[in-house]
C-alpha cells in the first residue's frame, strides 16, 4: 500500500527545505517537492538527504504553468495535503518589479487552489507574512488586527493570497486552509548543513550580516536610523526557521485531525518580541566575535517601521512553542555561513 503524500511547493527554498526535514523526522508521509530553482539550489536536496537519509523527488516546473502542475497531481496519487511556499519574497525587488510579484505569487496560488479542488486535495497550508499588517501603531499585532495599506507589492500579494483563500473557503467548504503569517525567519538547521541560500543577492537582514562577516559583502547598510523606535532602526520579530518549520507539521496535523473550527484559519508565527536592526547586529557581534563593517543609509522603500507578534492564538490553539532564542538563531546562521565557506574552499 502506498503512503499518503504531502506536496511541498518551493521545497528547495529556505523554509520549504527545513519543513521537509521536519516532515521526514516527525511524520510517516511521503514528501514530494515542486521547485524550479528560481532562487534556490538543487544542492538543497543533497543536504536534506545528508541530514535525514531520505531522497526527495522534486518536479522542476513553474507553478504558474497550470497544465504541468495538473499533470503532477494526475501522476501523484494519495496526496492528502499541500504546503505552499513557492513565491517570490524580496520586498525591494517587488517595489522595482511589481509585475513579477503580482503574476507569480497570485497565479501560482490560484493554480494550487484550483488543483486542490480538481483532484480532491482538501488540506492546504499557505505561506503568508506579517507584512500583511502594514504599518501598525498598536503593537503587538494579533490575527484580528486590521490590515493597513500594504507597503510593497510583495506584501500586497500576501494580502491578496489570504483573500483568495477566504473567498474559496466560503464557496468550497471541503477545502480546509491555514494561512501562517511568518514574522522574520532566521537561522539554520542545528546540523549546520542547511540554511538560507539565496541565489540572488540577499535582502533579509541575517544573511546580509553573515555574508558581511565572512567577507562576501564588503560593507552592509542599515536602512534608516530615523524611525520612531528606541534606537531609530526598524524593529522586527525574529524566529528560528526550524521553529517555523515545526509549526507547519503541527498545522498540517491540526487540519488532518479536523481540529480547525473554520475552513480558513490564520495564525501568527513569531517570538512575540521586537528586536531592532541595531540590536540584532549587536547580538551577532557578541556571539560570533566578529565586528561588522556597516554604515547607516536612507530608508528602504517598502519597509515598515516596527512589527512583532502576539503569539497567544498559535500557542493556545496549535500548542506551538518556540525552542530557539535570538542568540541561537544567530549562532546557527553563522555556523551555516562558515560551512558554506569551508565547502567552497575545500
Amino acid at each position: 500500500m502506498s503512503k499518503n503524500k504531502i506536496i511541498v511547493t518551493g521545497g528547495a527554498g529556505y523554509i520549504g527545505s527545513h519543513t521537509i526535514i521536519e516532515l521526514i523526522e516527525n511524520t510517516e508521509f511521503e514528501i514530494i517537492s515542486i521547485d524550479n530553482f528560481s532562487n534556490s539550489s538543487e544542492l538543497t536536496f543533497e543536504r536534506i538527504e545528508a541530514i535525514t537519509g531520505r531522497k526527495i523527488h522534486n518536479y522542476n516546473i513553474d507553478l504558474c504553468n497550470k497544465e504541468e502542475f495538473y499533470s503532477i497531481l494526475e501522476n501523484e496519487k494519495s496526496v492528502v495535503g499541500i504546503i505552499h511556499f513557492a513565491a517570490f519574497k524580496s520586498v525591494p525587488e517587488s517595489v522595482e518589479n511589481p509585475y513579477k510579484y503580482y503574476h507569480n505569487n497570485t497565479e501560482s496560488l490560484l493554480n494550487v487552489v484550483e488543483g486542490c479542488l480538481k483532484f480532491g486535495i482538501n488540506n492546504l497550508i499557505f505561506s503568508s507574512s506579517c507584512s500583511v499588517y502594514g504599518n501598525i501603531n498598536q503593537l503587538p499585532v494579533n490575527e484580528t488586527t486590521t490590515f493597513n495599506k500594504a507597503e510593497s507589492p510583495y506584501a500586497y500579494t500576501k494580502q491578496i493570497g489570504e483573500s483568495i483563500l477566504n473567498d474559496y473557503a466560503k464557496t468550497f467548504p471541503q477545502l480546509k486552509t491555514i494561512s501562517l503569517r511568518y514574522f522574520n525567519p532566521v537561522g539554520a538547521h542545528i546540523s549546520g548543513l542547511i540554511g538560507e541560500f539565496p541565489i540572488n543577492p540577499p535582502t533579509s537582514l541575517v544573511p546580509i550580516i553573515t555574508q558581511t562577516a565572512i567577507g562576501k559583502i564588503k560593507k552592509m547598510t542599515v536602512h534608516g536610523e530615523d524611525y520612531s523606535t528606541r534606537d531609530g532602526s526598524c524593529i522586527r520579530d525574529y524566529i528560528h526557521v526550524s521553529d517555523i518549520a515545526s509549526a507547519h507539521v503541527i498545522a498540517l496535523n491540526y487540519l488532518l485531525k479536523e481540529k480547525n473550527s473554520t475552513t480558513n484559519s490564520i495564525f501568527n508565527l513569531g517570538s512575540g518580541e521586537g528586536v531592532s536592526v541595531k540590536e540584532a547586529i549587536e547580538v551577532f557581534e557578541r556571539i560570533s566575535g566578529q565586528k561588522l563593517n556597516f554604515s547607516i543609509g536612507p530608508r528602504r522603500n517598502g519597509d515598515i517601521e516596527a512589527i512583532f507578534s502576539d503569539t497567544t492564538k498559535s500557542t493556545n490553539e496549535l500548542k506551538w512553542i518556540i525552542k530557539f532564542n535570538l542568540e541561537e538563531m544567530m549562532n546557527s546562521a553563522w555556523k551555516w555561513e562558515n560551512y558554506l565557506n569551508e565547502t567552497k574552499n575545500s
